[in-house]
């Protein structure tokens, strides 16, 4: 393999992986607030807020990847 074929290689694994964690974290917070929701549909408010921040969470893990993933295809 040349250096340019492991290069992208390591972008791909990068992406890959840096969003299989968000994805499954994303599904697993809205199928707890989801349930949340469903069982006490008074506290809504209080669950869409936590639920809306974890989200934003699992999507910054998912950016630093594509940052990082960027990082590694394009800098020499």
């Amino acid at each position: 393999m040349t250096d340019a074929g492991i290069k992208l290689l390591a972008f791909g694994l990068a992406i890959g992986f840096g969003a299989i964690g968000p994805g499954i974290g994303i599904g697993l917070a809205a199928s707890g607030a989801l349930q949340a929701m469903g069982r006490n549909p008074d506290a809504v408010p209080i669950v869409q807020t936590n639920m809306i921040l974890s989200f934003a969470f699992c999507e910054s893990i998912a950016i630093y990847a594509l940052v990082v993933a960027f990082i590694i295809r394009y800098a020499s």
